[in-house]
């Protein structure tokens, strides 16, 4: 099967041995995306909704940088620094994988002890191209 690596100016660039994506035949694999800015480096202003619109925003730079799409997405991992933020990140989280869609991907959310930065959410995804 063929590898390719991925990569955008449309989210952060990768700071460390990896890359921004990974497609894979027919697969894409992303890297964690956190809420920072892919011009500046920075976090974005403001809490959980923002930081998570920011890395889902990102994921979909990623996504159609490797010719896929948000609506290709067959699963995705939430890294989460506090669950207590659970509900607000859903909310944004919704808003761009519609519920009830038969393109509805499977899904896990974890707390964590730590995020690069110290950021409140990261998530990663694999989608079909």
């Amino acid at each position: 099967m063929t590898r390719s690596i991925i990569t955008t100016d449309g989210a952060p660039a990768a700071i460390g041995p990896y890359a921004q994506g990974v497609r894979v035949g027919n697969l894409i694999f992303t890297a964690g995306q956190c809420g920072l800015d892919p011009i500046t480096g920075q976090a974005v202003p403001g809490g959980i909704k923002e930081q998570t619109e920011r890395v889902i925003k990102n994921l979909e730079a990623v996504l159609e940088a490797g010719g896929s799409s948000l609506g290709q997405v067959v699963k995705t991992t939430v890294f989460l620094k506090d669950m207590n933020d659970f509900a607000a990140m859903n909310a944004v989280y919704a808003s761009f994988f519609e519920s009830g869609a038969d393109t509805l991907p499977a899904r896990s959310t974890v707390e964590v002890a730590r995020l690069p930065r110290n950021l409140l959410v990261e998530i990663e995804a694999v989608a079909e191209v």
